[in-house]
């Protein structure tokens, strides 16, 4: 019997080191070559470097070195890759649509590509009209040129159904896992105690509301730290300028933290803060259930489906203001939501279900191509 194989393109590549999106595909490549595949991953890399090919845990990385670091060298790194990926001829799992104008040249060359569109691209607030417009344009051809669509929430899928057929189009969300066990020298290096500190995990951009979460914990002493994680240049970035003046004394910055660190810091929170507004199934608010944080998220049909009904919800400053004042001052509360968020995990984004999913939809699509 012939091996099962895959390609991964539209991420930075792995080890993961730039958001959930790259933590899935590292996960969903590591769990495929234990059960027999042989999957390829395309990286990013400066142009410092040079090409090579590495064997990474079972995985082969393609290193491929681009010039620059914005919009554009992501664009050719692209490029690149779709061109090395039809050389092979093995199936695609696309990460993204942002260059979906690609996806043209294996439907055309007759190779199976499922396609995760993941969010909703083009409304985020960071674009300006140009960007908006591209992001737009490459969602519609994302959801005609890929065999296969996965929508990684219910939301998500009602929306491409108006781009697609729904028998085109699955629903599997993002999962998380452990990797190691937590340890609690990663939190005294940062000058932690269990307990002690909510944590925010997102990228900081007005959409995910940084301002709003800080603001609303910094109207009074609160007792505990608020450990805000992610890259904050307030010298250069206006947005992250008003993050650091709306901060209060017990408001940190400890800048972006990943694996393995960042599991630590999960899984000794007090509890979460998620103040997402454009998107599916984010990956940071399912690593939250995961590690049973309790959860206090914006108000909005993505996050109730991912969050359930144990979590919090704020649609304002003043609300978040209230709620936190509610839930730092009942420990009974606290214990209820965190059994609530593992549930939550379990019954949604099990790890074993997740990949399994994903794994029996590629095969799926392959076997119908086949045929």
């Amino acid at each position: 019997m012939n091996q099962p194989t895959l390609q991964i393109l539209g991420t930075r590549g792995i080890p993961a080191g730039h958001g959930g999106v790259v933590a899935f595909a590292e996960m969903f490549a590591l769990y495929l070559v234990q059960q027999g595949w042989y999957v390829r991953v395309y990286c990013q890399r400066p142009s410092s470097e040079r090409f090579s090919i590495e064997n990474w845990k079972g995985v082969e990385l393609y290193k491929i070195p681009v010039p620059g670091s914005g919009a554009f060298s992501t664009i050719h790194f692209d490029i690149v890759s779709m061109r090395m990926a039809l050389k092979c001829k093995m199936p695609i799992l696309t990460l993204g649509y942002n260059t979906a104008f690609l996806n043209a040249l294996p439907r055309l060359k007759g190779i199976p590509n499922i396609i995760n569109m993941d969010g909703i691209e083009w409304k985020r607030g960071k674009w300006g009209p140009l960007e908006k417009a591209f992001f737009y344009l490459n969602e519609h051809l994302g959801a005609r040129f890929g065999d296969h669509l996965i929508a990684d929430h219910p939301e998500i899928q009602k929306h491409l159904r108006k781009r697609a057929k729904s028998s085109k189009i699955t629903v599997i969300p993002y999962s998380a896992k452990w990797y190691g066990e937590p340890q609690l020298s990663h939190l005294h290096s940062l000058d932690l105690r269990p307990g002690t500190y909510l944590t925010v995990v997102a990228r900081s951009v007005p959409e995910n509301q940084i301002l709003e979460i800080v603001q609303a914990f910094s109207q009074r002493e609160r007792g505990v730290k608020l450990l805000v994680l992610g890259r904050y240049e307030p010298d250069v970035n206006p947005y992250h300028r008003k993050v650091h003046l709306a901060a209060s004394e017990e408001v940190r910055f400890p800048g972006p933290i990943y694996q393995p660190q960042i599991a630590s810091i999960r899984q000794y929170a007090l509890g979460y803060l998620h103040g997402h507004t454009v998107g599916g199934t984010n990956p940071s608010l399912v690593e939250a259930l995961h590690a049973g944080n309790p959860v206090l998220a914006a108000d909005n049909p993505f996050n109730r489906w991912v969050a359930g009904s144990s979590a919090l919800y704020f649609s304002s400053v003043s609300d978040l203001e209230r709620i936190l004042d509610r839930f730092l001052h009942d420990p009974q509360r606290q214990e209820k939501m965190k059994e609530g968020s593992r549930r939550q995990y379990q019954r949604r984004f099990a790890y074993q279900k997740v990949m399994e999913d994903c794994k029996e939809l590629i095969v799926r699509v392959v076997r119908r191509r086949e045929n």
